[in-house]
C-alpha cells in the first residue's frame, strides 16, 4: 500500500542522517538535554530523540473520506511477522470502513502493540503536538503492558494484569533503565484468576522456568511488558509460510471456437499480460454433456498451486461442441505456464529521446582559475568577523530570518568600496530559506526574499519556483549526487551552482568532478554535519508544556541547546523559523585531505561553515583554508592543525570512503 505524503506505520519522526541505518541508531540513543551550559533534570526521560511509532488507524476512517486512494506502510529490518500483521490489521480495518468486516477496537490495538511498539501515536496527522510524540522513557520495543509489579517472591512476582497473558508468553521487566540488561524470559505459569473482581482486576502470580530470571534484580514498581506472543506469530506465519500461495491473482479467460476447428483460449491477468492457447484436436458436436459455462469453469477453474484465481469466464462457444477432459486440463496448465513466464520475464523499457544534451560532460579544468573560499555564518558576530577578512562571498543561514535585512545591509556597506568586481566576480551575499516549506508558510520566504539579498540559496522544489525571478543557487538538500541530476537543475530551473551532496564521499565527489564540468559545484570542506533535520521541536518538548509555537514560548529564542550523547558529547540543536529542529555533530568534519585532488579535477569553489564558533574563531579558520587553497600547506597538515586548535577534534565523517569510515 501507498499513500504519497505521510505514510500509516513508521518509525521515524522525519529525521535524516548521513544514511538510514545511522539515523535509527542515533534515535534509539538516551541523550542529556544541556541548556545555556546546565543538564536539565528530566527524570527518566532520556530518549529525547524517540518518538512513538507512528500508528495512522485512528484517521484511517478520515482519510478514505477525504478521499485518499493509496496508503503506505513502512517497517525497515523487520520480521515477515510484523509485515503480516501490520497490513492485515489495515487492510482489515479498510474492509470493516467499506461494510464487508468487523473487527474490534481492542484485537486490533493488541495486535499493533505486539508486532512493534514503543508506544503507539497518531504523530502530526491531527496537528503538532511536541508533548505526545516522545514521552522519551525508552526507545525500544515494548509491546503490550501488563501492569506494575506488586510483589517479588523467591521465584515469582505478583501484579495486577492489564492485558492478557499465557504460559509461553515473553516478558521483560521496566526498572527505568531501558540501556541496561534487563530482566525477562518466557512465563511457565499464570497463577490465580484474571477475571474481575469487585471491578477490579485480581492479582496474578507470574512464574518462570528455572534460573530464567535473576529476581534480585526484579523489584516493586517495576512496569511489565508482553514482548511475544508465540501463538499470535503462529497463527501469522500460517498466513504466508508453506508452498501454496496465499495472495492469488484474478485471472480472466474467454473461450472460443465451434465444431470443426480447435479450441481457443484467451488469458489476462490483472497486470494486462494475454496469454493464448489452442488445442491440439478440433471440437466436435456434442451428442450429450456439451461445455456449458458451468462445465468450462469447472475444469479451466482448477488453478491450485498457481498463484491465479479464476476470475470472470466469457463462453463464446457456438453451438453445442465438446472436447475431451485431459486437453482442457493440458490447456489449463499451458495458460498459466505462459501466464507466469511473463510475469517473471522482466520489463521491457523504451527510452525516448530528449534531445541533445545542452553542456558538454566530463571536462575538467585544473587551470580554471583562483579557487574561492564561500563562508557560510550562522550569526551577525560571525558575518562581522568573515568581513574583517575580506571574504567576498557569504551565506547566511540565520535561525530567525528578520536579521538578514541588517546582515545584507552590513555586507553591502562592507563592501561598498568594491565597484571593481574580484577574481570570483561583484561581492555577494546569499540568504537561505528554512530547508522545508509547508503550506501556510509562505509568509517565511516572503520574509527571507524582503531582505534584498543578492542572492537565495534553494534547498527545496518550493524555492525553486518562489525566488524564480532571483539569482539562485541550489544548496546541499537537493541531494545533487550525480550528473543527470545537477545537469537538470541547472539547466532547466537555471541554477547557477550546486553544492554537492553531503551524502557524498571523497571518492564519489571525485567522479562526479570527472562526469560533469567541475565549475557546476561547490564542496562543502568543513561543517558542523546535520545529523538530523526534523519536525519534532525539543525546545518545545523538553524546555516548556506547550504543543507547538503557538503556546510554547519560543524558547529557542532565549537558550543555547545541546544534547549530550552516552559518550558526553555535546551536539548542538538549532530551531529555523518553521520550528523544525536540527542536531549538529559535536565535531566539526572537514575535507583538507581531499582538496589537492578536488582542485586538480578542476573544483574552484569550496565552502566552510560556522555553527556556534565564537567571532574570535572565525578569523583563523577562514586564514587556515585559505592557505591551503593556495597550496601553502597540504591537507594533512592543516588536519593536524584542526586537530590541536579545535578541543573536541574534527573528523573526516562522511567524505572518508566507507572502508574508512572509522577513522577520525
Amino acid at each position: 500500500m501507498a499513500y504519497s505524503g505521510q505514510c500509516l506505520t513508521s518509525e521515524s519522526l522525519g529525521g535524516r542522517s548521513a544514511n538510514r541505518g545511522e539515523c535509527a541508531q542515533a534515535c534509539r540513543m538516551p541523550y542529556e538535554l544541556v541548556s545555556d551550559g546546565q543538564t536539565v533534570p528530566l527524570g527518566d526521560r532520556k530518549y529525547l530523540l524517540s518518538p512513538q511509532d507512528l500508528a495512522g488507524l485512528d484517521v484511517l476512517p478520515e482519510l478514505v473520506r477525504s478521499g485518499v486512494a493509496s496508503l503506505k506502510i513502512e517497517g525497515r529490518l523487520k520480521t515477515p511477522e510484523y509485515v503480516a500483521n501490520i497490513t492485515r490489521v489495515y487492510r482489515r480495518a479498510l474492509d470493516e470502513l467499506a461494510g464487508s468486516q468487523e473487527t474490534t477496537a481492542d484485537s486490533r490495538q493488541y495486535d499493533l502493540e505486539m508486532a512493534f511498539s514503543r508506544g503507539l501515536y497518531t504523530g502530526w496527522f491531527r496537528g503538532i503536538n511536541n508533548q505526545e510524540l516522545v514521552h522519551a522513557r525508552f526507545g525500544k520495543k515494548r509491546g503490550v503492558f501488563l501492569g506494575e509489579v506488586s510483589r517479588v517472591e523467591r521465584e515469582r512476582v505478583r501484579l495486577t494484569l492489564q492485558a492478557p497473558l499465557k504460559a509461553g508468553d515473553g516478558v521483560v521487566f521496566d526498572c527505568g533503565h531501558p540501556e541496561l540488561d534487563e530482566e525477562g524470559g518466557r512465563v511457565f505459569s499464570v497463577q490465580g484468576p484474571t477475571s474481575k473482581v469487585q471491578g477490579q482486576q485480581a492479582e496474578v502470580a507470574l512464574t518462570f522456568m528455572p534460573d530464567a530470571v535473576d529476581f534480585s534484580r526484579v523489584h516493586v514498581g517495576d512496569k511489565v511488558w508482553k514482548t511475544s506472543d508465540p501463538e499470535l506469530d503462529r497463527r501469522l506465519r500460517q498466513t504466508y509460510a508453506g508452498e501454496q500461495p496465499q495472495f492469488l491473482r484474478p485471472v480472466a479467460l474467454e473461450i472460443h471456437g465451434h465444431a470443426g476447428v480447435p479450441l481457443t483460449v484467451l488469458a489476462r491477468d490483472e497486470k494486462g499480460h494475454v496469454a493464448q492457447v489452442t488445442s491440439t484436436m478440433p471440437l466436435v458436436a456434442a451428442q450429450n454433456r456439451p461445455l456449458t459455462t458451468e462445465k468450462l469453469r469447472e475444469q479451466l477453474g482448477r488453478l491450485g498451486g498457481s498463484v491465479f484465481a479464476l476470475g470472470e469466464l466469457t463462453n463464446r462457444l457456438e453451438g453445442e461442441v465438446m472436447l475431451p477432459v485431459s486437453e482442457l486440463n493440458r490447456l489449463r496448465r499451458e495458460v498459466v505456464a505462459n501466464l507466469e513466464a511473463q510475469r517473471a520475464a522482466p520489463q521491457r523499457w523504451k527510452l525516448e529521446e530528449r534531445g541533445t544534451r545542452s553542456v558538454e560532460r566530463g571536462t575538467s579544468a585544473p587551470d580554471a582559475g583562483e579557487a574561492e573560499l564561500i563562508v557560510l555564518v550562522r550569526s551577525l558576530p560571525q558575518l562581522e568577523a568573515a568581513l574583517r577578512c575580506g571574504v567576498t562571498t557569504i551565506y547566511c543561514e540565520f535561525e530567525d530570518p528578520k536579521k538578514y535585512r541588517e546582515a545584507v545591509t552590513l555586507f553591502h556597506t562592507a563592501h561598498g568600496c568594491a565597484a571593481v568586481p574580484g577574481p570570483h566576480g561583484p561581492p555577494s551575499i546569499w540568504v537561505a530559506p528554512p530547508r522545508i516549506t509547508k503550506p501556510g508558510e509562505e509568509w517565511i520566504l516572503q520574509r527571507v526574499r524582503s531582505c534584498n539579498a543578492d542572492g537565495y540559496l534553494v534547498r527545496n522544489y518550493d524555492h525553486l519556483e518562489f525566488f524564480a525571478d532571483t539569482r539562485r543557487r541550489g544548496d546541499f538538500s537537493l541531494n545533487i549526487a550525480n550528473a543527470l541530476a545537477a545537469e537538470h537543475f541547472l539547466t532547466h530551473h537555471k541554477l547557477e551552482q550546486l553544492t554537492a551532496s553531503y551524502d557524498l564521499d571523497a571518492t564519489q565527489i571525485g567522479a562526479l568532478l570527472r562526469t560533469a564540468p567541475p565549475a557546476w559545484f561547490e564542496i562543502t570542506i568543513h561543517q558542523h554535519m546535520p545529523m538530523f533535520h526534523m519536525e519534532h521541536c525539543v525546545f518545545c518538548a523538553f524546555l516548556s508544556s506547550g504543543t507547538d509555537f503557538r503556546n510554547c514560548g519560543r524558547p529557542c529564542d532565549t537558550h543555547d541547546v545541546k544534547l549530550r550523547d552516552r559518550v558526553g558529547m555535546e551536539h548542538p540543536l538549532k530551531a529555523d523559523a518553521g520550528c523544525r529542529n536540527t542536531l549538529y555533530n559535536a565535531k566539526a568534519q572537514t575535507g583538507a585531505e581531499h582538496v589537492a585532488e578536488f582542485l586538480q579535477l578542476g573544483a574552484r569553489q569550496f565552502r566552510i561553515e560556522f555553527l556556534n564558533e565564537s567571532a574570535e574563531e572565525v578569523a583563523p579558520t577562514v586564514a587556515m583554508y585559505r592557505r591551503l587553497l593556495r597550496g601553502e600547506v597540504t591537507g594533512s597538515e592543516l588536519w593536524r592543525e584542526l586537530k590541536l586548535r579545535n578541543q573536541l577534534g574534527v573528523t573526516r565523517g562522511t567524505l572518508a570512503p566507507p572502508f574508512d569510515s572509522m577513522r577520525g
